[in-house]
């Protein structure tokens, strides 16, 4: 008895036109409920997102560029540093677009809004562009800076 197709023709006797004008309602209870139509946010939202909207994600405080000479940088230290909002963001370091895994030669230092990448006996192999991520939820920004090391004349 499955074979037979649902009895959604129009019922015989009601001329089609009068049919569109006026939708059972039914019909348009049907299709307001309709979950996924149109591009709204899937209804399965995580619950904590609506916290999120409260505390934006951001820089506090943004990297800044590192300018040292060779001559009185190999061997010393170069330490960026940003101020993040909310404390709870997970930052992670980059240079050239490469992830920075923590060594002896970076050490991440995280001490509630303030974050630091802290380069330990800087070579000239160590300039470059540094990013920090910052990741909450599904939300992400970057700051940059670059650390030069110009070579003595």
């Amino acid at each position: 008895s499955e074979a037979k197709p649902p009895k959604e023709e129009t019922p015989k006797g009601i001329s089609p036109v009068k049919a569109k004008k006026t939708p059972s309602p039914a019909d348009a209870e049907r299709r307001k409920l309709r979950p996924g139509s149109g591009g709204e946010k899937p209804p399965e939202e995580p619950p904590f997102t609506y916290q999120l909207k409260a505390v934006p994600l951001k820089f506090v405080k943004e990297m800044k560029d590192i300018v040292l000479t060779e001559a009185e940088s190999v061997g010393s230290s170069a330490i960026f540093e940003v101020l993040i909002s909310p404390s709870t963001a997970i930052t992670s370091w980059m240079k050239d677009g490469s992830n920075i895994r923590e060594s002896p030669k970076h050490k991440f230092i995280a001490d509630g809004k303030d974050r630091k990448l802290h380069i330990i006996d800087v070579q000239l192999s160590d300039a470059g562009e540094y990013t920090c991520v910052l990741r909450l939820g599904n939300k992400e920004k970057t700051s940059t800076a670059k650390l030069i090391v110009e070579g003595t004349p």
